[in-house]
């Protein structure tokens, strides 16, 4: 799409994102589906381990915007042209010996990309080389120099991360960096997503020599471990806030109201069918509110809300501008 659409013409890097359905060809299983859905982000056109660094980082905050907790970020570097054909071949010296052992998969791919062979799950085929050799003495200086960087980055940003010399994923066109995300909790299938540098896919793809990374993450596999990892609390939270309103001025102020403390974060509502007090109070409760804010005549006239407290029932007055801190701290009644 990069090439058909002649993105190259345009500022480089171009930072690039996107979220849809797609269709995996191979045997459905647990977390993997025939149809599924998928989001990602790409920058294309920076060769610099920032960009690699920043392509890591995004994923995590959504993650944690999602609840999932405790992912493992797994890293390595599969070099480039210049140094990774020097470690295919001592890749096919070390597993000649076992051959015999492998899986007829792992047979198939000896010759063809023994890279490959490091991705294997098949417990004979692990056993058959327990430590095989690593790329980190073959990194040619500007494959090695990149690691570093990433890795200093990374350090730099508090992102936490494993080595994993078998990490190489899952498509040939891979280059320098290799990474993916990891939770428990979700079975067998615990990667949530991944990806790593692809410095000469466009190229291939019939574009310039334009360097380029990306990472691509499982929709319905972020839910799994959203829903493996969220404590009873987390996953049984309702609003911070729903706004009861008497009257349709206060039902516009409502909303207003409503909409302000969604960009702040926190999760509102407000009644838009009419119900009564005491009906609105119920639905409150339906939707297990922490706070409701009651707007009436008073209240409007004088700029404030009574806010109430729904797990001791206390409530007070506070000026309609606090609204968004007060909840957000938690301290809308009591005054913490």
């Amino acid at each position: 799409a990069f090439v058909e659409h002649g993105l190259a013409g345009r500022s480089l890097p171009a930072k690039l994102y996107y979220i849809g359905p797609m269709f995996r060809y191979e045997r459905p299983q647990a977390g993997r589906y025939r149809q599924f859905h998928q989001f990602g982000m790409e920058v294309v056109g920076a060769a610099s381990p920032e960009a690699d660094a920043e392509v890591i980082a995004t994923p995590l905050a959504i993650f944690g915007a999602m609840g999932i907790q405790d992912v493992v970020v797994n890293l390595n570097s599969i070099g480039c042209p210049a140094c990774k054909p020097a470690y295919r071949q001592r890749l096919r010296e070390a597993y000649a010996p076992v051959l015999g052992r492998l899986c007829e998969s792992c047979r198939a791919r000896y010759d063809r990309n023994p890279l490959r062979l490091l991705d294997c799950k098949s417990d004979e085929c692990r056993a058959a080389l327990p430590e095989p050799p690593t790329i980190f003495g073959q990194l040619c200086p500007e494959c090695g120099a990149h690691f570093d960087g990433l890795r200093r980055l990374l350090d730099k940003l508090g992102v936490e991360y494993v080595i994993n010399p078998r990490l190489v994923r899952g498509l040939d066109y891979y280059t320098k960096t290799t990474f993916e995300y990891n939770v428990g909790g979700i079975g067998s299938q615990d990667a949530i997503g991944g990806g790593g540098r692809y410095d000469g896919l466009v190229e291939e793809c019939g574009g310039a020599p334009t360097p380029a990374v990306g990472v691509a993450c499982g929709l319905e596999r972020c839910v799994l471990a959203a829903r493996a990892n969220a404590s009873d609390e987390q996953y049984q939270a309702g609003l911070d806030v729903f706004i009861v309103s008497m009257g349709d001025a206060a039902r516009e102020r409502a909303f207003e109201l409503a909409h302000e403390m969604r960009c702040a974060g926190l999760a509102a509502d407000f009644d838009m069918v009419g119900r009564g007090l005491k009906a609105q109070m119920r639905y409150a409760g339906k939707m297990r509110a922490r706070f409701v804010a009651i707007l009436g005549d008073e209240e409007l006239a004088a700029g404030q809300a009574t806010i109430k407290d729904m797990s001791t029932g206390e409530q007070t007055r506070i000026s309609q501008g606090e609204l968004a801190t007060c909840i957000g701290a938690g301290s809308a009644v009591n005054g913490e």
